[in-house]
């Protein structure tokens, strides 16, 4: 029987289909199949597709990306530095020197120890990652707006103060202290997707790139003969999840 795409058969009643499917169907050709073979074909395989299409892959953006807010993501506070990929494990070379001991039999700590310890878990803040789409709605109707992430890229720590620890030391006293996941650097990549309501004569914005949780603590040395150097505050934006930000004005 010809082929036509599309068209359904049926299985003629007592006929047994085969163990398995031998015939691969384009849609270039006309093929002659039995029902038999056709239907297990088409079980087996579900849609068909042309020869030279190609399956697209779709990456949509988690619920939580969906929130729409009034006004563009909030810089930190603070003057930060960006860690470089290649600081992450560097322990602070400190110069200061330790306050001299009451006798000359003064307590013995060992090595000098450098310390960080948490204090406070802060918001996420939104760290982006290539240009801002936006998109007017100028009908009279609520519109569907959809955006996609044009390039990929790495959003690393940052921080703002005096840390006495490497940057991973002090990811994980944060781990440890909050019971959160955040990590050195994380990757926003190329294709994600998003799609949200815009209303009437409104214009939706939105940033893909890397979320940042903030913390606060403190720094400090302990050195050999168990003085201890002055704390100093450490505030740090540390990666916690890829995603969007979204505004609408």
């Amino acid at each position: 029987m010809p082929l036509t795409y599309g068209q359904p058969v049926r299985l003629p009643r007592g006929q047994s289909p085969p163990d398995r499917c031998l015939v691969e169907i384009s849609a270039r050709h006309t093929a002659f199949l039995s029902s038999a073979t056709l239907l297990l074909c088409a079980a087996l395989t579900g849609p068909a597709l042309a020869a030279d299409e190609a399956p697209t892959a779709s990456v949509s953006a988690p619920a939580e990306d969906s929130v729409i807010n009034t006004a563009p993501p909030e810089e930190p506070e603070e003057a930060v530095t960006e860690v470089p990929d290649d600081a992450v494990n560097v322990e602070p070379t400190y110069t200061g020197k330790p306050a001299p001991g009451s006798t000359p039999d003064a307590r013995d700590c060992g090595q000098t120890q450098f310390v960080y310890k948490p204090t406070k878990q802060g918001r996420q803040h939104h760290k982006g990652v290539g240009p801002t789409n936006a998109n007017y709605n100028g009908t009279s109707r609520t519109a569907k707006s959809t955006f996609t992430s044009e390039v990929t890229g790495e959003i690393g720590v940052a921080v703002s103060g005096d840390l006495q620890t490497s940057v991973n030391t002090m990811l994980i006293k944060i781990k440890e202290k909050f019971t959160v996941t955040v990590s050195a650097k994380l990757t926003a990549k190329l294709g994600n997707t998003i799609s949200v309501d815009t209303p009437s004569r409104k214009t939706t914005h939105a940033r893909y790139g890397v979320w940042r949780l903030k913390h606060t603590g403190v720094g400090y040395v302990i050195h050999t003969n168990c003085t201890v150097s002055p704390e100093k505050t450490v505030v740090s934006y540390s990666p916690y999840r890829v995603g969007w930000y979204l505004w609408e004005n």
